[in-house]
């Protein structure tokens, strides 16, 4: 790492120095320009960080302590984790506990936390193996295959729903997925209210996929909406939530409250080994790749996590 003069580089009360972060499509999107992510210029992009404590101001946290942060306005609001050190809050700082590391903890970065808050979420809301299977949609994601395993090793039936049929054996072999299958499969309609086949769903697409899945799924059944990858849009009637008591989600990785980050970073530190994390990467890349795989990712050219080493050159 560079030598650096600190007190330039202390905003916050922990300078974090950064071993890993991770590529994220907020991220590409900041990148490339093609979506407002970073609120004020000029700004280091990134939403995720996992390194050690450098320096501290707040007794909690010692220097060589391992720590991580994901989302709490990094790369958006303040500077972000593309960076050898950096400036953070204490109140956003998480503890990476002793069997797993900061490498383990940037391949599940924002995309695992939001995949396990999704888990947090509809068994808060009641949802539980008892109820059916869960549908994944865009599986083979980073958010989508950490999802499957997430809830597959938590004793759900996981029907996990990609378009890239050459994952299909990974979703069911490594991540414990009942059965990999494409939409259609699904055999859907555009009825107001269909017959009762899911559990629950975790959405990361949005507009006419979650349309017509929400149409289906049984009383009291969760669906927690993640991402939008489809469209934004979705054109609902009221049927499956006062006919069924159906609930709809939202998950909110960056503004999550304190008390529950730590719940949800707990949950998957326990559920998931080193070696279950390492099976969702994909690529290790270094800074001078983050625009060519944002270009990427926001092509649609990329699954599984990609992962950011600061110490690439």
């Amino acid at each position: 790492p560079l030598k650096i003069d600190s007190s330039r580089v202390r905003v916050h009360d922990v300078l974090v120095r950064v071993d890993y972060s991770s590529l994220n499509y907020k991220d590409a999107l900041a990148i490339t320009g093609k979506g407002k992510i970073l609120r004020k210029l000029p700004l280091i992009p990134g939403i995720d960080l996992a390194g050690s404590v450098a320096e501290s101001n707040n007794s909690e946290y010692q220097v060589g302590d391992r720590v991580l942060v994901t989302g709490c306005g990094l790369g958006e609001t303040i500077h972000g984790g593309y960076s050898q050190y950096q400036s953070v809050p204490s109140r956003h700082l998480i503890k990476i506990p002793d069997n797993h590391d900061s490498r383990s903890a940037m391949i599940i970065g924002t995309a695992g936390f939001t995949a396990a808050l999704a888990l947090y979420r509809m068994e808060a809301n009641g949802q539980s193996p008892d109820v059916g299977d869960i549908v994944v949609t865009g599986a083979s994601g980073g958010v989508g295959s950490i999802a499957t395993k997430l809830f597959s090793a938590s004793g759900y039936r996981v029907l996990a729903v990609s378009s890239k049929k050459s994952r299909y054996d990974d979703l069911i072999n490594k991540y414990g997925a009942f059965k990999a299958l494409s939409f259609d499969e699904l055999q859907l309609s555009d009825a107001p209210l269909q017959s009762a086949n899911f559990g629950g769903v975790v959405d990361n697409v949005g507009g006419a996929f979650l349309e017509k899945l929400a149409t289906s799924v049984k009383n009291y059944g969760n669906i927690a909406s993640i991402g939008l990858a489809l469209s934004p849009k979705i054109s609902l009637t009221v049927m499956p939530m006062i006919l069924r008591g159906v609930s709809i989600l939202g998950i909110s990785s960056t503004n999550c409250p304190y008390a529950i980050r730590t719940k949800v970073w707990q949950r998957i530190f326990d559920t998931l080994s080193k070696a279950d994390i390492e099976s969702f990467l994909s690529e290790s890349i270094g800074l001078k790749d983050l625009l060519d795989y944002s270009n990427k990712m926001l092509d649609n050219k990329l699954h599984g996590r990609i992962l950011v080493d600061l110490s690439l050159r």
